[in-house]
């Protein structure tokens, strides 16, 4: 028996991580981000999917995986680094099993955490055998899921506009690293931080780019404005079809006082054994400065205030996931039931997250994606999960209308990226891709290391120009270590430009920064030519 639903809701997850990669040092803090991620979101989704899929669950996922991510999960060094990383915090639960054997309620938690970093040695090891981007290749040739490009470093396109050949080349690279690791053209595409400005548009068509997510009021404040709101994308005069956030389900997760995440059941992510223990017992297992820091082993939920926390229960902690997803449905059932009564066609619900939401910060997220799609799949037919793609093809008539400039940050448009605390950097980058498109027009061809500089020159500028530095910045966390990064590169930009011009340039300094910075490798600096 066929079931015809009445709509759709596409699920989007954004899996991005700014590139961070420290050869020259043996223990780099900020590595840890990866590898939290890879233990707390990455192997968990993979786990999530293969679970359906073992068990014939119908699902549809649309996920970006960016040219950073990419380059970091496929890097010899930090995936050697990340079994480091599993193995000492084997190391540390052994020990808090033993130091909580008295302790009943954190006992079982430290047996849960030995458990589970043991499960993922055995996981990235043996069935991934370390390469988790073929583990999501593998995922999207059944169909369901659908992996999307981003731009080469998440440069926030709509500030680095001024420069047509700065946009065109993080398009472009992401493009062509999307090709390189997927062996196929990508049909859309992720804007880092949903930054949408029309400029982009004629680098994004000439790429071959069909479709992009923009922020909610991206499409509210179309001109001219949709019939359909949000709920059916749009295509603009260049033929790209614009899809647009959902306000009332991106509010359900996303919300820190009222969102899934904030409930009083969940995990706690800030209270960690990092700062919790004695520093003599903890401190080979912090910075090796002496900082305290997240180990990732946390024994509270959420409860209350910092000490007025209860004891995290894993198995109510599920329980409340699985409650979560049958809420969702409820609420996007009655969406669509409504919307289909005065659409002409299948409304869509697109509901775009950072996939770091789900497992690192919202640990039981990857339990409650599972439930739901569980439950979308046997529990209702009212609507489908959708690929974006699938809605495209299975709806080609759509309204045509320019979208509004727009991003998801705090208000909606540039100003998480652009502020008191990192406005500076601006006018570096802008004439950092001035000068880059200077050499590009001055060296049409280029051979040995003058060739090698003027690649290395473009790396760096575009790890500077990564929308991560600026929106740390703000945000107020590792503040030094964003500047740090971003003046580096610039430094490093610098010194390759004056060196190509005065010819003279540094043999053994550039291998050595081509070693640390070491993304794009098959990059042409020729990308920078004036357009």
């Amino acid at each position: 028996m066929i079931t015809l639903h009445k709509g759709h809701v596409a699920i989007v997850l954004h899996a991005h991580l700014p590139f961070v990669r420290h050869p020259e040092h043996k223990d780099f803090l900020e590595e840890r981000w990866l590898f939290e991620a890879i233990s707390e979101t990455y192997l968990p989704l993979i786990q999530c999917f293969e679970s359906l899929l073992d068990e014939g669950i119908d699902f549809r996922v649309t996920m970006s995986l960016t040219p950073p991510l990419l380059t970091m999960l496929t890097d010899t060094l930090l995936q050697n680094r990340y079994i480091d990383h599993l193995l000492k915090l084997i190391d540390l639960t052994e020990k808090e099993i033993h130091r909580t054997k008295n302790q009943p309620e954190f006992n079982h938690l430290a047996k849960m955490y030995h458990n589970k970093f043991k499960s993922d040695l055995i996981m990235f090891k043996d069935k991934c055998k370390c390469d988790i981007v073929n583990a999501f290749k593998k995922i999207q040739s059944t169909g369901k899921l659908e992996i999307i490009a981003c731009a080469a470093t998440h440069g926030y396109l709509p500030i680095l506009s001024n420069s047509p050949e700065a946009v065109n080349a993080q398009i472009t690279i992401g493009v062509d690293t999307y090709k390189k690791f997927f062996g196929v053209s990508p049909k859309g595409m992720w804007l880092p931080e949903c930054g949408y400005t029309p400029m982009v548009e004629s680098s994004l068509k000439r790429n071959g780019i069909e479709f992009f997510i923009t922020e909610s009021h991206g499409l509210l404040f179309a001109n001219p404005k949709p019939v359909y709101g949000t709920f059916a994308p749009i295509v603009t005069t260049n033929g790209i079809v614009a899809f647009a956030r959902d306000i009332e389900s991106s509010k359900q997760v996303w919300s820190s006082h009222d969102g899934y995440p904030a409930d009083k059941c969940y995990r706690d992510f800030y209270r960690d054994i990092g700062y919790d223990l004695d520093y003599e017992y903890i401190k080979d297992h912090i910075s090796p400065d002496g900082h305290r820091i997240q180990t990732g082993i946390k024994y509270y939920s959420i409860t209350g205030k910092t000490n007025d926390k209860a004891p995290y229960n894993p198995e109510a902690a599920k329980e409340k996931a699985v409650l979560h997803a049958e809420d969702f449905i409820r609420n996007r059932e009655k969406q669509i039931l409504y919307l289909s009564k005065y659409m002409d066609r299948p409304p869509i619900v697109v509901c775009p997250y950072d996939a770091e939401l789900l497992g690192h910060w919202w640990y039981e997220g990857p339990h409650w994606l599972y439930s739901m799609f569980k439950k979308i799949h046997t529990e209702q037919n009212t609507f489908s999960l959708i690929t974006l793609k699938e809605y495209m093809d299975n709806n080609p008539i759509m309204q045509v209308a320019v979208p509004c400039a727009s991003s998801w940050g705090y208000n909606g448009y540039n100003e998480v990226w652009l502020n008191g605390s990192n406005d500076w950097i601006y006018r570096h980058l802008h004439k950092g891709a001035e000068r880059m498109t200077e050499l590009a027009n001055e060296n049409k061809i280029a051979e040995g290391i003058k060739k090698e500089a003027l690649n290395q020159a473009a790396r760096e500028l575009l790890l500077a120009q990564s929308s991560d530095w600026a929106f740390i910045m703000k945000t107020g966390t590792m503040v030094q270590y964003a500047v740090k990064r971003t003046t580096d590169h610039i430094g490093r930009f610098l010194k390759l430009y004056h060196d190509i011009k005065e010819n003279n340039i540094d043999e053994e300094w550039l291998m050595d920064m081509k070693n640390k910075d070491n993304i794009f490798p098959e990059i042409d600096y020729r990308i920078y030519k004036t357009m």
